[in-house]
């Protein structure tokens, strides 16, 4: 299992979902330069997404078996970072002057690309453990 490359890129992709549970998403000044901190747990909709695709990330990372339904199962957590990163960047633009971001709001971006690698290696051992399927069933056919 550890041998393959995609489990690397699945297992830094949920390393990275999970450290944003415990991360700071952005840090407010005020007036007064009194600060404060917004954690990504703090808003309900983050923490549901980030609880799915941590789920979808680590299903993905031991269905090492299936290799078809794990592909499918890195799609969508793929995608579901994607989307989790445009949300960010949504509340990024809308933010006001006072919350400054912080470089955790980009994980989910670095753990999409992870995905997204890790989904083109299990691609590449489905075809080839097709090719060596068909190898074997035409050497026995011509026995």
């Amino acid at each position: 299992m550890w041998q393959r490359v995609q489990t690397l890129y699945l297992a830094i992709a949920s390393g990275l979902i999970i450290s944003m549970f415990f991360s700071v998403m952005a840090v407010t000044i005020g007036t007064d330069g009194a600060q404060g901190t917004i954690n990504y747990i703090e808003k309900l909709p983050y923490l549901y997404l980030m609880i799915s695709i941590a789920c979808a990330n680590i299903i993905a990372l031991v269905l090492f078996k299936h290799r078809p339904l794990q592909m499918r199962v890195a799609t969508i957590a793929a995608l579901l970072l994607i989307g989790f990163q445009i949300w960010i960047a949504v509340d990024y633009f809308k933010a006001p002057d006072g919350i400054v971001f912080k470089y955790t709001a980009i994980f989910p971006l670095v753990a999409a690309i992870g995905d997204i690698l890790a989904v083109r290696g299990i691609w590449a051992d489905q075809l080839m453990v097709e090719s060596f399927s068909r190898l074997r069933s035409s050497k026995r056919s011509r026995n």
